[in-house]
Order: C-alpha cells, then sequence, then structure tokens
C-alpha cells in the first residue's frame, strides 16, 4: 500500500485524472441525496478482506456516491452559506494532502505555519487589530468560537485571581439572541450560561441593550460575542456601540464573523464593521466568503498570549514543543494534532492577490441589492428585511411551509436550484444566500419564475 510500484502509480493517475475533470468542469450538475436503501442497493458492500480496487472503487465514488451529495460550490446553491473555492485553492489542497504536512508546531511545520500566519496577519490588519495580532486555523466556527470563548474565561479568572477576586458562582456570556448556534453550543461544553439580549426590529444587537446586561450580570459577564453577519439574515451588530463599553466594563469582546467578516474587503460593506478594530478575538471562516476549500476557519487573538496560556496542552512529550518560544499552532484552540488547513487560502491569495477577493465579494453584494429590489418589485413578493451583505431573505404572499417545502424538493428534483426554506419570528420564508461570484441575477430571477 506504501510502495511505489506500477499499481500505486496507476492509482495516482486514476485519482489527478477525476480530480482534474472536476476541477475543470463548468457543468458539474448540481445533484441532490439519495436514500440509504437506494445507495446500499447500487454501491453494495465496498469493504471486504481482500479490497475492490481503485478503479472499481473510484468508479463507484464517481458515479454513485458524489451524486449522491449536494455540490456545494454550484452557482445555484443558495441555502444555508455555500461555499466557493476558487481553483488555485482546490488544487493546493491537494499539494497539501501530496505533501504530508503537519501544521501543529513550528519544529514540524515552520514553512507551512509561516505562510499560515502571513495570511492571518494580513486579515487582521484589514479588521483593524494591531500588528501583534495572529491566531490560528482550525475546523470551523463552532470550533473558533469556543476555543476564543475558553481563551476568554481563561483571562477573566486570572484577571481575578491576581485581584484576589472570587470567581462568580456561575460564568455568563452575553449575546444576541440572533447570535448562532455555535455560541450556545460553546456554552453548554463549558457549562457556563448564556445571557441572551433581543436585538433591535432590523436584527441589530446595540450598545445600550448589551449595557443593560452587563449592569445586571456584573463580573460574572467574562465574554460579550458580537455577530459580524449572522447566518439567517446577514445582519451586522452595532460593533462600535457594543465596541465602546469596554471604556466602563470589563469583558473580553469576542466578534462572531464566520460568514460576514470577509465583506470588510468590499468598500461597499467596510463601514459596517466599524469597531471590530476593539475586539479580544474574532473569527472568519474562509471555506465561505473567502473562496477555500472545507474546511477552514481564521480564529485570531488581539494578543495571542491569551490563546496560549489558555490552549497550550502539556506532557513530557510535548516539552521539546511546548518549553520554546517557537510558534505553534497547537497552542492557541482547543486542538492539538492538525493539518495546515489555511495553506489553500494563502496559495490563492499569493496567486491571485487581495483585489480579487475585493472584487469578487464587492459583486456578491452587489448581486444581493439587485435581487432584492427585483423581489420588492414583485407583486406577491415580500423583503423580510433589506440585504445588509449577501443574504437576502423573502416570502411569497399566501404560502405556507407546505408550500415552500413542495417548491424547494421541486427545485432540486429539477436540478434548477438548492434552495431551502427558512423562518423568523415564526413566518415560514425562503432565503437567497450569495457566496458565489459565478452566480447571475438570471438564475436568481429564474428562480423567482418559479414562484409564480
Amino acid at each position: 500500500m506504501h510502495e511505489v510500484s506500477s499499481e500505486t502509480t496507476r492509482l495516482v493517475d486514476l485519482v489527478l485524472d477525476y480530480s482534474r475533470r472536476r476541477m475543470l468542469s463548468g457543468d458539474t450538475p448540481l445533484d441532490k441525496p439519495s436514500t440509504q436503501s437506494e445507495l446500499a442497493r447500487l454501491a453494495g458492500r465496498t469493504i471486504d478482506e481482500r479490497g475492490i480496487g481503485a478503479t472499481r472503487a473510484l468508479s463507484l465514488f464517481e458515479h454513485v456516491l458524489a451524486p449522491a451529495c449536494i455540490t456545494t460550490d454550484h452557482p445555484q446553491y443558495l441555502s444555508f452559506i455555500p461555499t466557493a473555492p476558487t481553483k488555485a485553492a482546490i488544487a493546493f489542497d491537494l499539494v497539501v494532502s501530496a505533501s504530508a504536512l503537519y501544521g501543529g508546531s513550528w519544529l514540524e511545520g515552520a514553512g507551512a505555519v509561516y505562510a499560515e500566519n502571513e495570511v492571518l496577519a494580513w486579515l487582521a490588519s484589514e479588521f483593524g487589530l494591531p500588528a501583534t495580532a495572529g491566531g490560528v486555523f482550525v475546523q470551523g466556527g463552532t470550533l473558533g468560537n469556543l476555543s476564543a470563548l475558553v481563551a476568554a474565561r481563561d483571562h477573566a479568572r486570572s484577571t481575578l485571581a491576581e485581584a484576589g477576586t472570587d470567581a462568580p458562582g456561575r460564568w455568563k456570556i452575553v449575546c444576541s439572541a440572533e447570535a448562532h448556534s455555535s455560541i450556545a453550543s460553546a456554552a453548554r461544553v463549558m457549562d457556563v450560561d448564556v445571557v441572551p439580549v433581543a436585538p433591535g426590529e432590523d436584527g441589530m444587537l446595540r450598545g445600550d441593550a448589551v449595557r443593560a446586561a452587563l449592569e445586571e450580570h456584573g463580573a460574572s459577564v467574562f465574554a460579550v460575542v458580537a455577530t459580524a453577519g449572522s447566518t439567517n439574515f446577514g445582519i451586522v451588530d452595532d460593533l462600535a456601540s457594543i465596541a465602546a463599553l469596554k471604556d466602563q466594563h470589563d469583558f473580553w469582546l469576542h466578534v462572531d464573523g464566520a460568514y460576514g467578516l470577509a465583506a470588510m474587503l468590499s468598500p461597499l460593506a467596510r463601514d459596517r464593521f466599524t469597531g471590530v478594530e476593539r475586539a479580544d478575538s474574532v473569527i472568519v471562516d474562509p471555506h465561505k466568503w473567502l473562496f477555500a476549500p472545507f474546511d477552514a476557519c481564521a480564529l485570531i487573538y488581539r494578543d495571542p498570549e491569551t490563546g496560549r496560556r489558555a490552549h497550550t496542552q502539556h506532557a513530557e512529550y510535548l516539552d521539546t514543543l511546548t518549553e520554546t518560544s517557537e510558534w505553534s499552532p497547537s497552542d492557541y484552540a482547543a486542538h492539538l494534532t492538525r493539518r495546515p488547513r489555511g495553506l489553500p487560502l494563502w496559495f490563492s491569495l499569493a496567486t491571485h492577490g487581495a483585489a480579487a477577493y475585493r472584487e469578487a465579494i464587492t459583486n456578491s453584494i452587489r448581486l444581493a441589492r439587485d435581487i432584492a429590489d427585483e423581489i420588492s418589485s414583485r407583486e406577491g413578493f415580500r423583503l423580510v428585511r433589506d440585504p445588509q451583505l449577501s443574504v437576502v431573505v423573502f416570502e411569497r404572499d399566501g404560502w405556507t411551509k407546505a408550500d415552500y417545502d413542495r417548491w424547494s424538493a421541486r427545485l432540486l428534483d429539477e436540478q434548477r436550484a438548492f434552495v431551502t426554506p427558512s423562518s423568523h419570528a415564526g413566518r415560514t420564508n425562503t432565503r437567497f444566500a450569495i457566496v458565489n461570484p459565478t452566480t447571475t441575477i438570471d438564475q436568481l430571477v429564474a428562480i423567482l419564475d418559479t414562484m409564480a
């Protein structure tokens, strides 16, 4: 299995040929899921003592298994938050695996860590964070948020201990009632409480509401989480007014920008994020709106030492790593073993330059505004909120959830689009989540036409 032989050479050629065809395909179908029984019938048993061979295994993947997975980089994949990796990023993801790189320590992966850190420094600069800021690429926004909040609580504990003050009976996180579900998930893992604060009618959390929560719960609040681009609506909280509270209150400000913080690269949206420069930590997911493949979340600390103190693992066999001042990514999040998942983004950025990213993100924001105008102009349609970024939420008058469900299923069955129902304030709706630069206004208008 590990030797270079005629068999492994042929296997590699097969895989590279498939990868090349897939990456350069201009008409990859949207595809759709199959049932367990159907996959069992078509694929059968693939694991046995003797193996089925590379040709058979790849054929099953290409013709049975892959078509049962929705193509997330399809221009008409408009649900959840899509992905749209550049060809450069996809190609380099192959290189990362082929190179057997380990990205957990400087000792073992100095070159990879250097390149990842260059991307993190560029992002930190874009967000207005100090030149000393830094962090790590982790699996996704959930792990990024968890790791940041663990560092926040560790920092609060240390601060109270140094002051000779007892820790509260229960630690608390203040966030918007519309914050991403990963915040509640992190709180469960950490065994802390969440204080949900009602946002305004426009979905934005503001400083006045946060101030009331801070005054009520006092020193038990170790972190405030602001959202920079909510998943459901793409709403950016009033970061400036929330950050201003740091002048009177002692808390860690974490900005969850998993989807939306990338919009700071566009001149059309940059002003919405004023205040992020005061954050103690931020996250943004390159596999969303920064055109990298799954899975990558950039976690950045204002003071990386706070992350290192919270997360460094200690063991005899790790002493050679932890007793040095070298930058080891495993020290900055709740992980140890890691692949250098930031490298595909590094290669794409180095290849194309930041200006190409700014243009692509700007185009998505413009497209969202254009299709929002089209929805508002149509009789029988209602725009739920004007889009701030690139998520457009709307309703079809008179439709029930069953109507949306049937419509969504028909779109996928006919391979027109993947657009799922959503809801807000107890009302069913649907949404276009636009991040793919190849999505067009004609495609979106054609989808609206199917709702007539």
